[in-house]
């Protein structure tokens, strides 16, 4: 007898354990997908966020802030793309298109990337949030700080419109203003990225040499082909301008204010940075001090561009107080006193408040605060009123020594 109940007990406890186990296993079965995909979302998002910052080191300055695209370099930021497969976008980036300005991006290929973050740029196409991108672009301090469009100037446009083959020469100069001011800067007159068109060497080249560079573009540069964007009659304009642009005023296809762009964090970043560095000369609140003038008033921050404060601060004010801090100081950190100098224009004052007696080192700044506060009135009548008290009880005491 108690061997049959020891057997129906370990039988019991077995079906239980089986059971257990096919359950357990059931859970694991329905809940395995949802673990899977949840896995999966979690390595695209470490992916994603080391793509932006692969995007701002390398691929910004071609293809824009938020993948728009700059001049005839096309946007990322496309449905077509998006849509693209996944291997067909491994083998664009690696290898980069020929005869464009996409290079092979792909370490086997010549380029800087791994397999690994070829992909991650491949997921960025697919799936980024180019609002978060042009968020980490400009936080890297690596925003492209070029003209994307300008207008050309009205009088001195309608002036080139009396040159010989006028016409022609207005077409190129609306096409440079709204195509090619990105990369070759104001007046043909070059940037960082793409050199000067406006050039007597340039200007030696033969019609068709210029002709083929603009229609086909140059292998191994940024400059791509634009026969897929403009018409021929608009190439030879095009060349017809390069060929005269010594004909051109200055001034003609001036360079737009571009602002810096900025974010949250970048603000804050400079708001850090202006305290640290520049509130001693200029005031806590950009007022201006007796050592240099305020920053925070109308008249300056409507009249300079932030390209013109962004100048000013990297090379410094030779012959003044204002030293160059492009040697002491990252391009993040130049971008964000500038993004940080700009929020002030919507508040800033008809007229400065210059802020007296502010500046120096910390011990002087300390030291003329001490010295404001000893000179309050309400501090100087409590020490009237200590010293009268003191005065009238050492009299009492002296008065009641003599008597004793």
């Amino acid at each position: 007898m108690t061997e049959t109940r020891s057997h129906r007990l370990e039988i019991l406890i077995g079906t239980i354990a089986t059971g257990l186990i096919v359950l357990a296993l059931g859970l694991y079965i329905l809940f395995e997908p949802a673990r899977v995909q949840s896995a999966g979302q979690d390595i695209l998002h470490v992916q994603l966020d080391d793509a932006m910052s692969l995007y701002a080191e390398n691929c910004a300055v071609c293809h824009g802030l938020q993948g728009e695209g700059i001049g005839s370099i096309p946007p990322l930021d496309n449905p077509a793309l998006r849509t693209m497969t996944a291997d067909d976008l491994f083998k664009t980036i690696s290898r980069g298109r020929f005869n464009t300005a996409m290079p092979a991006w792909s370490q086997s290929d010549g380029g800087p990337l791994s397999d690994y973050q070829v992909n991650e740029m491949v997921q960025l196409v697919q799936f980024g949030d180019w609002n978060a991108t042009k968020d980490r672009v400009v936080n890297l301090g690596l925003a492209p700080l070029v003209p994307f469009t300008t207008e050309p100037d009205p009088a001195l446009f309608e002036q080139i419109g009396s040159l010989p083959d006028g016409a022609i020469l207005q077409t190129a100069i609306k096409i440079f203003a709204a195509e090619c001011v990105s990369c070759h800067g104001a007046d043909g007159l070059g940037t960082k990225i793409a050199p000067a068109l406006n050039d007597p060497l340039i200007r030696e080249k033969t019609a068709e040499e210029l002709n083929r560079t603009v229609t086909l573009g140059r292998a191994g540069t940024l400059m791509a082909g634009w026969n897929n964007v403009l018409a021929p009659e608009e190439i030879s304009a095009m060349v017809t301008l390069i060929q005269r642009w010594n004909e051109i005023p200055l001034g003609t296809i001036p360079a737009p204010n571009v602002p810096i762009a900025t974010t949250t964090e970048s603000i804050a970043k400079g708001s850090d940075l202006f305290i640290a560095n520049c509130s001693r000369c200029h005031g806590p609140t950009g007022q201006g001090t007796p050592r240099a003038p305020a920053l925070n008033v109308k008249s300056v921050l409507t009249t300079t561009s932030d390209q013109a404060l962004l100048q000013i601060i990297t090379n410094g004010v030779p012959g003044t107080a204002m030293p160059a801090w492009g040697n002491r100081m990252a391009d993040a950190d130049l971008q964000a006193i500038v993004g940080f100098i700009r929020q002030w224009e919507a508040t800033a004052p008809e007229v400065a408040q210059p802020t007296v007696g502010v500046g120096g080192p910390p011990w002087r700044q300390a030291a003329t605060q001490t010295v404001k506060a000893a000179l309050d009135w309400r501090v100087l009548l409590g020490l009237t009123i200590l010293l009268a008290t003191s005065f009238s009880l050492v009299s009492i005491g002296y008065t009641e020594l003599v008597k004793k």
